[in-house]
This record gives structure tokens, C-alpha cells and sequence, in this order.
């Protein structure tokens, strides 16, 4: 078949654009994500590209003077420094490739997740990178499949980092870091320190980063013949507001523990607080960890044993591995070690 013939067939912005009931300078608006448009209209010029299959012409982009290759990261909320820190990774990496990368937030919407990939298979971006933990359902594989067959038919590239990965046969690419292991690491430390009663301030059940930090805190008291207690698990979120109100709470039920492994710095920052306001001293009455090493860590006071988490390292991985591969090669799984960094909020066990 000639190129011709393949032209011939494919859907242009004027067909988008009827099918929307919409102008053909508005459906270019919506798909550059330059100017205002209100949510309804963005949601039919979706719909409208979904279901014609519209992909933007890479010579008529050329001539707009738009051929800047691109390439997207999409993630739930940048507010977080884990995340914050992994854009930059991408942003550099992606600038030092000659790609421009653009940047999007869900704030957890299923659906702006799907319409932003969408915009960005129509555009061609050469890669879409989606970040953070997510329930490993068949909704999720079912969703994140479709995702990434229908940017490989486009010629682009899905990258899942930190999220599960969607089993043999699909064209996307896995980078996530070791959570279970690290967590494993963290809390053997605690453990030596003599610790046995160790409260742990972990994220939602459902979701997969929580749910492997939380087996790195079972096996490592299982590796040492320990049972702990089903009490000292308490789920809440990743944030520093979580973290205080676990505390509190913990505090306040009269739970008996002499060390607290937190599933994030920022929730171990929470936890910090809440343990100065009840008068006890960290690590005089009770030791405390976290998990990520984001930079205030070694701020706090004490400074914070915690996990170390490559976030820029990974955030460069995900774009070089993305645009190092064809749309259609199989899926690729890679995995990042962690290691403990020591510092001054664990002591031993008196």
C-alpha cells in the first residue's frame, strides 16, 4: 500500500471536529493544550478522536512548526518531592534527547488519565510515562492494556513506572524500584536495634507501593521467627497529615511499641510531629524511620534513618528505556535497588 493510499483513510481534524460539533481550531486546541476549553467540549473532541481513531499528521505538524518531538509524564500530584524529583529526571533527561516533555496531573481521575493519553497518541508524542502506585485490579490491566496498544498503533511507547506491571505480551515498559526489599532492609535494621514492638504507618491497603513496603516489614520479622502484631499495622496515605493523625491515634489508643517505620519521609515527618507534641523524644523514647530519602530528611531533628530511593535516576531511566525501544517490542520489567541510609532516629532498644 502507498503512502497515498494510507492517507487516503485516515481520519483528519475535520472529521474530529464534526464529529465533536466543534470547530477545526478547536479541536486543535484541546489536543495542544494551549488554550482554555471548558471540560465538556474537551470531553466530546475525545470522544471524537477515540472513537475515529484520529492521530495528528507529523508533516502538517512539521510545517505548523510544531515538530518538536514530545514525549509525557503523567502522575497523580507533583506537590509530592518523590514525584517532584522523578520529573526533574525526566524533564533533563528528555531536554538533553532533544524531547519535549509536558507535564500532567490526574489528582486520581481515572478518566483525565485516559483522555490525557489519548490527546497524546493523536499528537504522536514519541513516549507517555504514567508514575505512581495504583490497585492491581483487572479494571486497572484491562484500562492501562488498552492504553498501550493504542499508543504503540500510533508509533508511541507506555512506561509504567512504580505500577504494576500488565503481564506477558503487552508493549509497554516496567520501571519500578525494589519497595518490598527496602522495606526489608529498614525494618532488619530497626530489628537488630533490639526493637520488637515496631508500629508501622503504612499507605491504603489497595495500593501496590503500600502493599510492598508493608511485606518488607512482615518477612523481616518473620525472617527473625517474630509474629508482630496485627495492632501495629495501621493504613492511612502517603502524605504528612497521615502520618500525624496515625500517630495521634496510636498514641491515643495506648498502643505499646518502642519504634515506628513509616512508609514515607513525609509520613514519618507527620509522625514526628505528633510524638514532640505528646512529649516524648525521638530517638530517647521511641525510634522512627521512613522510606524515600527525599531531601528534608536529613533536615529533620533528628535526621532521618530512612530508605533510599533513586526517584531522579529513574525518572532519566524511563525516558532513555522509552525512546531506546520500537512501540512494538514486548514488555520490558526493570528493577531499581534501594538501600538504608543510617542516620540519627533509631537507637537501640533499652
Amino acid at each position: 500500500m502507498t503512502r497515498k493510499s494510507e492517507d487516503a483513510g485516515r481520519s483528519t481534524i475535520r472529521d474530529v471536529a464534526a464529529r465533536a460539533g466543534v470547530s477545526a481550531s478547536t479541536v486543535s486546541r484541546v489536543l495542544g493544550g494551549v488554550y482554555p476549553v471548558s471540560s465538556a467540549t474537551r470531553t466530546r473532541v475525545m470522544r471524537a478522536v477515540r472513537d475515529l481513531d484520529y492521530v495528528a499528521d507529523a508533516r502538517a505538524k512539521a510545517v505548523a512548526g510544531v515538530g518538536t518531538p514530545t514525549l509525557a509524564f503523567v502522575l497523580e500530584d507533583i506537590t509530592g518531592p518523590s514525584f517532584a524529583h522523578m520529573a526533574y529526571g525526566v524533564e533533563r533527561e528528555a531536554r538533553r534527547l532533544g524531547h519535549l516533555c509536558l507535564v500532567c496531573t490526574t489528582e486520581g481521575d481515572v478518566q483525565h488519565e485516559v483522555e490525557f493519553v489519548e490527546m497524546m497518541r493523536a499528537q504522536r508524542a514519541a513516549a507517555v510515562i504514567l508514575v505512581g502506585g495504583s490497585a492491581d485490579t483487572p479494571e486497572y490491566r484491562e484500562r492501562t492494556r488498552r492504553m498501550a496498544d493504542s499508543l504503540a498503533s500510533a508509533g508511541s511507547r507506555l512506561v509504567l513506572c512504580g505500577r504494576p506491571p500488565l503481564g506477558p505480551g503487552a508493549p509497554v515498559t516496567v520501571i519500578e524500584y525494589d519497595n518490598e526489599g527496602g522495606a526489608y532492609a529498614l525494618v532488619a535494621h530497626v530489628l537488630t536495634q533490639g526493637h520488637r514492638r515496631v508500629l508501622f504507618l503504612g499507605g491504603a491497603s489497595d495500593h501496590t507501593t503500600a502493599q510492598g513496603r508493608e511485606r518488607g516489614y512482615l518477612a523481616a520479622h518473620r525472617a527473625r521467627g517474630l509474629d508482630p502484631d496485627p495492632a501495629l499495622l495501621l493504613h492511612g496515605d502517603f502524605t504528612r497529615d497521615s502520618g500525624h493523625r496515625l500517630m495521634h491515634e496510636a498514641l491515643r489508643q495506648g498502643l505499646e511499641f518502642t519504634a515506628v517505620v513509616a512508609a514515607t519521609d513525609m509520613v514519618a515527618a507527620g509522625a514526628l510531629t505528633a510524638l514532640h507534641e505528646a512529649g516524648l523524644t525521638v530517638p530517647g523514647d521511641v525510634s522512627l524511620a521512613g522510606y524515600d530519602d527525599i531531601p528534608f530528611a536529613r533536615d529533620l531533628h533528628p535526621a532521618l534513618t530512612t530508605v533510599h530511593v533513586p526517584y531522579e535516576e529513574l525518572g532519566r531511566l524511563a525516558v532513555r528505556t522509552a525512546l531506546g525501544r520500537t512501540p512494538e517490542s514486548p514488555d520490558e520489567h526493570l528493577l531499581l535497588g534501594t538501600h538504608v541510609v543510617v542516620r540519627d532516629s533509631v537507637a537501640p532498644a533499652e
